[in-house]
Formats: C-alpha cells, sequence, structure tokens
C-alpha cells in the first residue's frame, strides 16, 4: 500500500525504541489496541450504552 519494505519497517521500529525506550513499548502497544477497539467499536455501531453488564465489566478490569 504505502510501499513499505522490511528495511523500513525496521528503520520505524529502531527511530520509535530510542524515543520511546524498550519499557514503554508494552504500554503504547496496549494503548493502540484499545483504541482499535474503540475505533471498531463505534463504526459498528456497538454502543457499550446497548449493554450495561458489559460497561460494569469494563470498569471493573480497568480497576
Amino acid at each position: 500500500m504505502f510501499g513499505l519494505g522490511p528495511m523500513e519497517l525496521t528503520i520505524i521500529l529502531v527511530i520509535i525504541l530510542i524515543i520511546f525506550g524498550a519499557g514503554k513499548l508494552p504500554e503504547i502497544g496496549a494503548g493502540m489496541g484499545k483504541a482499535i477497539r474503540n475505533f471498531k467499536g463505534a463504526s459498528d455501531g456497538d454502543d457499550e450504552k446497548k449493554d450495561p453488564e458489559k460497561l460494569e465489566d469494563n470498569k471493573k478490569d480497568a480497576s
């Protein structure tokens, strides 16, 4: 799609490691995963207000 090969992806990964450090990468990945899930849920019309049990479960997991 963007013409990114393995060398370009490696360079991007090294730059990210330099900027954020290895300790922050899991947190960044988790945050991006949650953002993608929220975006998919919003685009599918899956509204958490429809299912209050799911909303309560998410609050418990976040604690």
